[in-house]
């Protein structure tokens, strides 16, 4: 299968998933068709980050900001706390990643090295903590309350 397809089978559902969870801690309800344009827009702006000649990790900070930036500027999210949810959300999903990839790493005893050599698999491994993230989402706008003009867009 095509890489680049690979990379936006995992990329969309984790960009939406962070974007769901961000927003989630905000306090903004959680609208699904303007989270996966975001979720989408995100990736995009990250495969192409990754595609260039930078150094490996740019892509991060970059797709970080803009979703601080859009969460700002789309919803009535102030910058400094739009700053910090998408921040709370990159440690949800580094910590989700490193548990997730070292469960299954022992749980179906392979080593980084085969997972990294099988693209299909290595995207497959990044799945549960899309779910995941998306669930907490969920959960979260559940319990938290939200205001419902918090949108701008």
């Amino acid at each position: 299968m095509n890489s680049s397809l690979l990379f936006f089978v995992q990329g969309i559902p984790e960009m939406a998933g962070f974007t769901a969870l961000s927003l989630a801690l905000a306090g903004v309800p959680l609208r699904w068709g303007r989270i996966v344009a975001i979720g989408l827009f995100l990736a995009v702006v990250i495969f192409l980050i990754r595609s260039l000649p930078f150094a490996f990790g740019l892509h991060m900070i970059a797709g970080a900001l803009l979703a601080v930036v859009i969460i700002a500027k789309g919803t009535s999210v102030s910058l400094p706390k739009s700053f910090l949810v998408v921040f709370v959300s990159g440690i949800i999903l580094a910590f989700l990643e490193w548990i997730i990839h070292e469960s299954l790493f022992a749980l179906i005893r392979l080593n980084l090295q085969t997972v990294l050599e099988n693209e299909l698999l290595w995207t497959l491994l990044g799945l549960p903590q899309a779910v995941i993230l998306l669930l907490l989402a969920v959960l979260i706008a559940r319990f938290r309350k939200s205001v419902p003009d918090k949108w701008r867009i």
